[in-house]
């Protein structure tokens, strides 16, 4: 199998290396995913860009992370979930809802969960949901604009999941503590 080389600000093609000094002066390290991204600098450039743009959406910081952390789960990445699982503790989220994104298991609140099977029902169905779920979402009290702000938040999380899963991006060790499979489910008969 061709191996993806993790690149730092030394190595990386001379479009990223700048990509990576930022997002080292946001993480304070270079993670993994930004240094295998830099073999691709439009990508890499794509994806710096967007999770500054939906930072600044309409959405709070731990609803961000609940559509990140469910599009995580249903992609299965074992390397965004455990990153998220960081996050969402450094945002002040609920240990019951870190817990239950993890698990892909209902939210504590009503209007978290909405967002959360809004998100689910987008990335499940490509897209194409039913009008009740949009409905639902809206009588939860999210607008059109925090609609479209999810739609933004699974574009990033697609462009990560899926460089993971194609490249075998190693777990970094700030986050080896979160480490994650996604569920069996049971079935019961």
């Amino acid at each position: 199998m061709k191996q993806f080389p993790l690149f730092d600000e030394d190595t990386a093609p001379i479009p990223s290396r700048s990509l990576l000094e930022e997002t080292k002066k946001t993480f304070r390290m270079i993670p993994n995913l930004e240094r295998t991204m830099a073999g691709s600098p439009s990508l890499l450039s794509t994806y710096v860009s967007a999770w500054a743009l939906f930072s600044e959406t309409s959405l709070t910081e731990i609803e961000q992370q609940i559509v990140y952390q469910t599009v995580n789960f249903e992609n299965e990445c074992d390397y965004c979930v455990p990153w998220h699982t960081y996050l969402s503790k450094s945002v002040g989220m609920e240990q019951e809802d870190v817990e239950a994104l993890r698990a892909g298991s209902r939210l504590s609140g009503e209007r978290n969960e909405a967002l959360r099977l809004f998100t689910q029902a987008l990335v499940r169905l490509n897209g194409n949901i039913a009008q009740a779920d949009l409905d639902a979402f809206f009588e939860a009290g999210f607008s059109p604009q925090q609609a479209l702000d999810v739609v933004l938040g699974i574009s990033i999380k697609v462009m990560s999941n899926y460089t993971n899963s194609i490249a075998g991006t190693p777990l970094d060790d700030v986050v080896k503590a979160y480490k994650w499979r996604k569920p069996k489910i049971e079935l019961r008969s």
